[in-house]
């Protein structure tokens, strides 16, 4: 059964969030080992400056990367990225499969985004879109996300 990790920055804070969240984790265990990874947040003053942004975005990045085993396939999920669709995702998920790269993770920034670090160390950056939604959010959508993936490739009726 292949392993797939969530690595994000920042707990949930909204308790709908988490219900849905551990919706989706319980439907996906039919599926893989679904790993949540909470890194903690790092502390930017009210009006930071680039350079505050930046040291803060480098010191989430490394503890998001040290989440990473060796063989995992990586994702970076940034507005930047590649976008896909739902079947897209579902073909290169079950391509990774097939070929013994079937330990995923996904990276999810902070509200300040994703450390160029964290980007430069994955083998995908995904964008799900070009709007911007909170990180919070982002966790919630790649779990939906992962689960119709998982569905299209097993022959499920959940896409339609």
């Amino acid at each position: 059964m292949r392993n797939i990790t969530i690595a994000c920055v920042g707990r949930l804070k909204e308790a709908w969030l988490r219900d849905a969240c551990a919706e989706y984790a319980k439907r996906l265990g039919g599926f893989c080992r679904l790993s949540i990874v909470e890194v903690e947040e790092e502390r930017f003053p009210d009006k930071p400056s680039a350079a505050q942004i930046e040291a803060g975005l480098k010191a989430e990045g490394i503890k998001l990367i040290s989440k990473a085993g060796g063989g995992d396939y990586r994702v970076a999920l940034c507005i930047e990225g590649k976008g896909m669709s739902s079947t897209q995702l579902a073909a290169h998920l079950d391509n990774l499969a097939v070929f013994g790269q079937g330990d995923v993770i996904f990276f999810i920034g902070g509200s300040w985004g994703l450390s160029e670090q964290v980007k430069a160390s994955a083998d995908l950056c995904l964008s799900m879109s070009a709007m911007t939604f909170p990180h919070q959010l982002a966790r919630l959508m790649i779990l939906e996300q992962i689960y119709r993936a998982l569905q299209i490739t097993s022959g499920g009726k959940y896409h339609k």
